[in-house]
């Protein structure tokens, strides 16, 4: 099996046709699969086997939290049976790997300081620069998810009122505030010089586009971050869309935020989520302790 893309397509049009999924639903198994196959190179799709995928997702357990790859592996193994029954494969190399064991997995924000150092070193001078100073001041100021990021419109910044309405999980909406440094971020993308600059081909609301004009997905995200953080020299390896998410959470809990308005803020139906957050910085804390308190040690 040379070219799996056309069995890639088969299987997005089943998911869609014969099983109804959602397009959310859809393009997060697409993602999946496709960043495996990325992974995996050109060789050919049934040399995989069950040891090849232990060592993919061990990776992706360095850099990802425990549900995103179970989540990973819950795609491939929905894709490979598809395979199986079309006759494609002859053997599933998931069969015989186990979900994870591991407990849950506490996020990894980054410090303060590289935060900082990002987005203070972010140029302002062309649309681009204005675009992107204006998203990872979103990501970090708000600590949405990059779906809200890139599903967010015009109209739903309130710069009166220093607020943005946020479309989360369930089309459930809440209001977060739109911190000063934030607000001015946006000002000057969404002012002469920035967004308009942008070509338009088809009109539309959202507030980041990319560079032909239509709205910025995800990927796109996931590319400004690269790039921005290859030229801050900041580890690229650290840094993504959701873990600017962790590093709003934990450091807004460290500076002594209630943690119930960070569960209102980051939209989590559940405290115990929020919690997560909490459990880092008390990690934070005991690291902190054990290298500066003189009766710490023996």
């Amino acid at each position: 099996m040379s070219d799996p893309e056309p069995l890639v397509g088969d299987y997005l049009q089943w998911l869609t046709v014969e099983k109804g999924r959602s397009r959310a639903t859809i393009e997060a198994y697409e993602r999946d699969i496709r960043h495996f196959l990325a992974w995996w190179g050109d060789r050919p799709l049934d040399e995989v086997s069950a040891k090849d995928l232990e060592t993919y997702l061990g990776g992706l357990r360095d850099v990802r939290a425990a549900s995103s790859v179970a989540r990973n592996l819950s795609s491939l193994r929905g894709w490979w049976g598809f395979l199986m029954d079309e006759g494609a494969l002859d053997v599933d190399p998931s069969a015989h790997v186990a979900p994870s064991r591991r407990g849950r997995s506490l996020p990894k924000p980054l410090p303060e300081e590289v935060v900082a150092h990002l987005l203070d070193t972010l140029p302002r001078e062309t649309p681009v620069d204005r675009r992107d100073r204006a998203l990872l001041e979103l990501l970090y100021g708000t600590g949405a998810r990059v779906s809200e990021v890139t599903g967010l419109e015009i109209q739903d910044l309130d710069f009166d009122e220093e607020l943005i309405r946020v479309t989360g999980k369930g089309s459930k909406q809440r209001l977060v505030p739109m911190g000063r440094t934030l607000k001015t971020a946006l000002r000057e993308y969404l002012g002469p010089g920035g967004r308009s600059e942008f070509p338009r081909p088809r009109a539309h609301a959202y507030v980041f586009v990319n560079t032909r004009g239509g709205p910025l997905s995800r990927q796109g995200v996931d590319l400004i971050i690269d790039a921005r953080a290859l030229k801050a020299g900041v580890d690229r390896s650290t840094i993504s869309a959701h873990v600017f998410r962790h590093s709003c959470a934990t450091h807004m809990l460290a500076h002594g935020a209630d943690i119930r308005i960070v569960q209102e803020l980051l939209g989590h139906a559940s405290i115990s989520t929020t919690q997560v957050y909490t459990a880092v910085s008390i990690t934070s804390m005991q690291q902190a302790y054990l290298s500066a308190h003189p009766r710490a040690h023996d």
